[in-house]
């Protein structure tokens, strides 16, 4: 039996900031993960944006105070450049249908405090010349920007690593244990693992897991792909996403392009459980993307990815403490979204595990919404 103060399970960027907190407030923690990768689902499949805009109000807390406090110095407390950049965040649309998306979307954000603002057509173009005329509308939040995903979540991983946390790679957790009513042990093929605190951050599979101990996670998988082109021009530096979010992206530092989104194909995709991109929906996903971006319809695309996401049924995360069973904790259910928020999900969840006062309103995202009401 191998045994610390908590056990995270999942090493991707949400799992790794929640370690690294924890250490850092002098917590013995371990960390399992099922793949022999650090960062092998989520973190390593998505376009990378740090942004406010286009979110739940109740995630906004979290985005809004990582931006202010977290993001703008978390290469050099980390130790390693996660190319950061603020350069703002347009929204994009093409129709009425979206603009009223993209209207309502601001307009909660700024009942929240958030500086965004609906913008024309013209506009756009004045920010971003290589836009198509397709767009008509936008959302336009300038202190929203981009990272690179790969980068940060080997940052939190490296800097949790020096703190004394010890992960453990290739470890699948396949059941979850109470003793003397507290949930206690995270149980493996090869061994035992005890600790006062289990923090599930495995994305889609937490429901399986939670299970065991009566809890239900409502959340779904849904198939989300990557493609990466070859280095073009510096065009702009903007993070980029539409009313359906069904494409987002940005030009990265070394000049390709970053792009996600989703074909709405899921069911061509004959994968036998292993996320792979198909000739359909890459192709699907690149069309839509020349709609947006014209320039880009020679770009030669190099590598493409797929994975899946973790989507909760009302669309945004629990991060609480479960009250039902004393020990366990939930960061899962991100809905394609969980990036840009991680470092403040990593901090707030490991204040909550030690009982300290949190530094953001994370009320609506408790796992008792779910309960039934009298």
């Amino acid at each position: 039996m191998i045994t610390a103060d908590t056990i995270v399970v999942g090493a991707g960027i949400i799992g790794n900031a929640i370690a690294y907190y924890l250490a850092k407030k002098g917590q013995k923690v371990i960390v399992l993960e099922k793949s022999d990768n650090i960062g092998d689902g989520g973190s390593s499949r998505n376009g990378g944006g740090v942004r406010q805009s286009g979110r739940d109000p109740r995630e906004l807390p979290l985005a809004m105070y990582g931006i202010k406090n977290l993001w703008p110095y978390l290469s050099e407390e980390l130790g390693t450049e996660v190319e950061y950049y603020k350069k703002g965040n347009l929204r994009l649309g093409k129709t009425e249908k979206h603009k009223e998306i993209l209207t309502g979307l601001t307009n909660r954000a700024v009942a929240c405090g958030l500086d965004v603002r609906m913008i024309d057509a013209y506009e756009v173009r004045q920010i971003n010349p290589f836009l198509s005329e397709e767009v008509s509308c936008a959302s336009w939040c300038e202190t929203d920007g981009h990272a690179n995903p790969l980068l940060a979540t080997l940052a939190y991983y490296k800097a949790a690593r020096r703190l004394g946390v010890r992960f453990i790679t290739g470890e699948e957790v396949l059941s979850l244990k109470k003793l003397r009513g507290r949930l206690r042990q995270a149980i493996t093929a090869h061994d035992i693992y005890e600790a006062d605190n289990i923090v599930l951050a495995n994305g889609i599979a937490a429901r399986d897991l939670a299970a065991y101990v009566g809890i239900d996670i409502p959340m779904s998988s849904a198939l989300l792909e990557c493609l990466v082109t070859e280095a073009e021009p510096r065009m702009f530096e903007q993070m980029l996403g539409t009313a359906e979010a069904d494409f987002y992206g940005h030009q990265s530092k070394h000049g390709s392009f970053v792009i996600g989104g989703s074909s709405g194909l899921e069911a061509v995709n004959k994968d036998n459980g292993t996320p792979i991109n198909s000739s359909i929906t890459a192709a699907c996903i690149a069309r839509g993307i020349i709609k947006y971006i014209p320039k880009l319809s020679h770009a030669k695309i190099v590598r493409t990815w797929a994975g899946w996401m973790d989507r909760m049924v009302d669309g945004v995360p629990v991060i609480d403490k479960v009250d039902e069973v004393e020990g366990l904790y939930l960061a899962c259910g991100f809905s394609g979204h969980g990036f840009g928020i991680a470092p403040a999900v990593g901090l707030n969840m490991a204040n909550l595990v030690l009982g300290e006062d949190l530094t953001c309103d994370i009320s609506g995202l408790a796992y008792n919404r779910f309960a039934a009401k009298a």
